[in-house]
């Protein structure tokens, strides 16, 4: 069991105001992993006056200076990479295989990949008599998701510090093993004091005081729709930059000309990648109402192939969920879903023998959902597909885009130029084209209530920036 009671500020392992301590629980079977402390407002009123003193000088750094520190903390999670591993098995229960290439591997490159962008990005830029000039926007709250822990810190925190913004950092009090041990490298980097600091805690807390407070000047929140909001109500106290990476119930829409077990297959590759706990995953499948007896019975052999085992098993495919109370959860959805009429398909709300002491869900496929159902409306952020029929071209962009959400989606067509046609007129971030890949170097981000601003390569980058615009007297004035 590890036990961290220090939190990372201004360059120090400091002991907490706050005298709490959280558990943080194994995915697979449920046993204490360990405990991290629970910080108090006090906390991070400190981190955040670290953050303030250490401003003005980490901005005033050069490019390459920044990116020297960024590769060095790039070597340092990379050198860490199997023990990074076996704790975000533990904390997001996806399989070990998964974690060390999306899990570690993708936050490595994109420390890499932001030294090498703050390299080459252009500053300053002439516009007839004015220089615009980019300048970091201050300094910046980061508050983490459990699903994806340290991709989603870094996709802040590394373009953040690239900017020449300094950050504190509040990761989930699921999920945090994982920010410490960031901070450890960090610490062995050697990123002068102040401009990194971590602080772990309860989103009511912690969250509220980066939130609210008037010396940060932008907060990054990628989490709830629900949290989303209150971010956004506590942030516009102070007026500060906000941008939020939120909820999704994203469409996967088939179209009557496309490969159905293609489509399914990938449908079903999209839906359960990190057992459903994917803001985009591709939770409903929109599919002509005279092919259903047909997606049916390929969706059921399909689903056979993503059976449940032991995350820390090199051969699983599918593990858990990351907590007990996101098993319950998810179990109440597919009642829900049953209750109001859906067909069971795969699955179920029950805990498949042998999985009982972890946080196991079947990969569960729920047919002739409701496009109105709660189950096609609400974000459930597990292993479980609803398939939804439509009637006409359409009747299916109306479907796709009748939700709160907008982040990702797919359509799925044997003619390319209408599946572009038709996923031009989805409102959602992304957009994946017969199963195109995820592209790192393009903006991820959301409509609607799925947030505003944007993450991945220069866009995430530019996130972090400030217009300044200086006027020249003119020769002929």
């Amino acid at each position: 069991m590890k036990t961290y009671d220090k939190f990372f500020i201004d360059g120090q392992w400091v002991t907490p105001v706050g005298r709490g301590m959280l558990d943080v629980f194994h995915s697979a079977d449920a046993t204490l992993m360990g405990r991290i402390p629970e910080g108090a407002a006090e906390d991070t009123e400190a981190a955040v006056a670290a953050a303030l003193k250490a401003r003005d000088r980490w901005a005033a750094t050069t490019p390459a200076e920044r990116a020297g520190y960024l590769r060095k903390i790039a070597a340092g999670l990379k050198a860490r990479t199997e023990v990074l591993a076996q704790v975000m098995t533990g904390e997001t229960g996806m399989p070990i295989k998964l974690v060390r290439a999306i899990q570690v591997g993708g936050p490595v490159y994109h420390w890499n990949q932001y030294a090498e962008l703050v390299e080459s990005f252009a500053f300053e830029a002439r516009v007839g008599n004015s220089l615009v000039v980019r300048e970091p926007v201050g300094v910046v709250g980061a508050i983490t998701p459990w699903n994806y822990p340290l991709n989603q810190i870094t996709l802040k925190v590394a373009p953040a510090l690239a900017a020449g913004c300094t950050v504190v950092l509040k990761p989930s009090e699921v999920a945090p093993f994982n920010a410490f041990i960031l901070a450890e490298v960090i610490a062995e980097a050697g990123l002068p004091p102040g401009v990194f600091n971590l602080v772990t805690g309860l989103g009511p807390v912690v969250g509220e005081v980066l939130a609210r407070h008037p010396d940060v000047d932008m907060v990054s929140f990628t989490g709830s729709t629900r949290a989303g909001k209150r971010v956004s109500e506590v942030a516009s106290q102070t007026v500060k930059r906000v941008a939020l990476e939120l909820g999704g119930k994203s469409a996967s829409v088939v179209l009557d000309d496309a490969d159905l077990a293609a489509a399914v297959k990938g449908t079903l590759n999209a839906c359960y990648l990190n057992s459903g706990q994917t803001c985009s995953a591709h939770t409903r499948m929109l599919v002509p109402a005279s092919r259903y007896e047909e997606v049916k019975a390929l969706a059921k052999d399909a689903v056979a192939r993503f059976a449940l085992g032991d995350p820390r098993e090199e051969t699983t495919r599918l593990g858990p969920l990351a907590s007990a109370a996101q098993r319950e959860r998810v179990q109440a959805y597919i009642r829900k879903g049953l209750a109001e009429g859906a067909e069971l398909i795969a699955g179920g709300e029950t805990v498949p023998e042998g999985f009982e002491s972890g946080f196991f869900v079947q990969p569960t496929i729920l047919g002739r959902v409701a496009p109105d159902a709660t189950v096609a409306q609400e974000e459930i952020f597990g292993p479980v597909l609803s398939i939804i029929t439509y009637q006409d071209e359409a009747d299916a962009v109306r479907i796709a885009n009748d939700s709160i959400y907008g982040l990702g989606g797919g359509v799925w067509s044997g003619d390319e130029a209408r599946a572009v046609r038709v996923a031009r007129r989805i409102r959602t971030g992304q957009v994946d084209i017969n199963g195109g890949e995820f592209n790192v170097q393009a903006p991820f981000g959301g409509f609607k209530q799925s947030g505003h601003g944007r993450e991945n390569g220069v866009y995430g980058f530019e996130e972090f920036l400030e217009y300044k615009s200086l006027q020249f007297k003119s020769a002929k004035s």
